[in-house]
């Protein structure tokens, strides 16, 4: 009985319930009990979270008619004031120079929008991937491949869709291209035949 006190008196004082030691399999090492647990989300600043806002609201404002009757009246504001500056130097820099900054900084906002949309989309693709049976689930994570990789993989891809085509048309059947071409040939002949019969008979007129 005293050594069941103190071992519970241990347990405590370690932090460990009862139960625990239970639910641990004997072949667990602290390194196996790490592992299960769920790796944490590394979460965002603050900063990065007032950019992705300010991002999203900037690029759907730009968007929006309202964005582009603004931009549309500076424009004609700053043409009618032409004859009043004389058409200077000075005029002409007011206007480059506010599209210039409007554009440079628009390219960044533009792009992180982009990229937020882009990841989601490949996310929503991979999940299909995953659900769908018979899907080749290295597709997953395709963007990642460089230029030549793509390329090979798009090979593959043809080739697989030419062969699975080929083994699910019955047999005894031939393909829609051949029968296009024989149509076309056929109607090439005929015209020309039509053409040598209106030639002779136009010689035949005219002795």
């Amino acid at each position: 009985m005293k050594n069941d006190v103190e071992a519970k008196k241990t347990a405590q004082q370690h932090g460990d319930k009862p139960g625990d030691k239970q639910n641990d399999k004997p072949g667990d090492t602290p390194a196996d009990k790490q592992g299960k647990q769920p790796q944490p989300v590394p979460k965002s600043n603050a900063f990065t979270k007032f950019f992705d806002h300010f991002a999203a609201r900037v690029t759907h404002w730009a968007g929006s008619p309202i964005a582009f009757g603004s931009a549309l009246c500076a424009v004609i504001v700053w043409a009618v004031t032409g004859p009043f500056f004389g058409y200077s130097e000075t005029w002409q820099l007011v206007i480059n120079t506010g599209t210039t900054i409007v554009t440079f900084l628009m390219v960044f906002l533009i792009q992180q929008s982009q990229n937020k949309d882009g990841r989601a989309l490949h996310l929503k693709l991979d999940e299909l991937l995953i659900a769908l049976k018979g899907a080749d689930e290295q597709l997953v994570d395709a963007e990642q491949l460089d230029e030549d990789k793509l390329l090979a993989l798009a090979a593959a891809c043809t080739a697989r869709a030419r062969a699975k085509a080929r083994s699910d048309r019955p047999k005894g059947t031939k393909s829609r291209r051949s029968k296009s071409v024989r149509g076309s040939k056929t109607t090439v002949r005929s015209s020309l035949r039509v053409r040598r019969g209106a030639f002779r008979a136009g010689k035949g007129a005219h002795p």
